[in-house]
């Protein structure tokens, strides 16, 4: 036997149609809820330990990415050792904002060792060391080498891990991470 429920007067739905409906309407006020919801803008700091530059920037407005943000970001991310411009992956800016949030955001700056590595500056750094990857996603602008002063790079290390967003790996004689929006995976160096 079905069960009816008058709805509207004269007209009446069965249990599914009324549980449907209910639903519908649960969502149709989750997202009216969430388009009432403050936009969060993410904004990050740098401070390139090679050239000693520093930045701050609002890169999303809470909406979307901002284009001549992450112009400056890019151009901020340059190869330092040849002046190359790459575009940086936003998702690369993601992973360090979640990082403040993991790491309570103890330090004001996040101190850049390496974005953006020309494929030419690439082979010179795998001639150094048997560290550097032949096709690191740094020379595709989707990896950044880290570290947050005030955090101990342990600490920033698992807080990476548990984004489980991309490769993480740390670099304890040097004190960073690289952090990059590969596959999933760590390695230590």
């Amino acid at each position: 036997m079905k069960s009816e429920f008058p709805v509207f007067g004269s007209k009446s739905i069965n249990r599914r149609n009324f549980m449907i409906a209910a639903l519908g309407g649960g969502l149709a006020l989750t997202v009216a809820s969430a388009r009432a919801q403050p936009a969060c803008p993410r904004a990050l700091s740098f401070h390139h330990t090679h050239t000693g530059e520093n930045l701050k920037v609002e890169y999303h407005d809470g909406r979307q990415y901002l284009t001549d943000a992450l112009k400056e970001v890019s151009h901020y991310l340059r190869d330092f050792r040849t002046g190359e411009i790459h575009p940086i992956d936003p998702g690369v800016l993601d992973i360090l904002h979640a990082l403040l949030g993991r790491t309570n955001g103890r330090a004001s700056s996040f101190h850049v060792i390496s974005g953006y590595r020309s494929p030419r500056t690439n082979a010179m750094l795998r001639q150094k060391s048997h560290g550097v990857a032949k096709r690191s996603l740094h020379m595709q602008g989707k990896a950044i080498d880290i570290r947050l002063p005030g955090c101990d790079t342990r600490h920033l290390y698992r807080a990476a891990l548990s984004l489980k967003r991309g490769g993480v790996g740390y670099y304890g004689k040097s004190e960073f991470i690289h952090v990059d929006t590969g596959r999933v995976r760590t390695w230590k160096g």
